[in-house]
């Protein structure tokens, strides 16, 4: 796994730490279980402070991506698939809601909604 910074992102450091593991997670290259680098390899590779890797670990750790043990270090958490998971289907039904409300607003009917995107999601396969 290869993690780039850039002082010239205006998302700090830590955030662009954090982003990268998480899709490296999402992405299956990081199993569960997986020891991730310790807080001083990335910060000496990345050439900043232990601090800010610190940051972005307890933000990954936080949202359930990570796991610490303690003198042992940190790994990819088993539950992290079904907390993405979680979050991928709030944001689909957010996109749903916006969806009702427009056919709704235009007179389609349910079926007629159904049928849409059954099409849809079949297109691709």
């Amino acid at each position: 796994m290869e993690i780039i910074v850039s002082n010239k992102s205006s998302q700090p450091l830590y955030e662009q730490i954090a982003s990268q593991i998480k899709a490296a997670i999402i992405a299956g290259e990081l199993k569960a279980g997986e020891a991730i680098p310790s807080v001083r390899a990335l910060a000496k590779s990345l050439h900043i402070s232990v601090l800010t890797v610190q940051k972005a670990y307890a933000a990954l750790q936080e949202d359930g991506f990570i796991e610490t043990s303690a003198g042992k270090g940190c790994y990819v958490s088993a539950q992290n698939q079904d907390f993405y998971l979680e979050e991928q289907q709030k944001k689909i039904e957010e996109k749903f809601v916006q969806a009702i409300e427009l056919a709704r607003a235009s007179g389609i009917s349910l079926e007629q909604l159904i049928q849409l995107l059954t099409l849809l999601y079949r297109e691709d396969t």
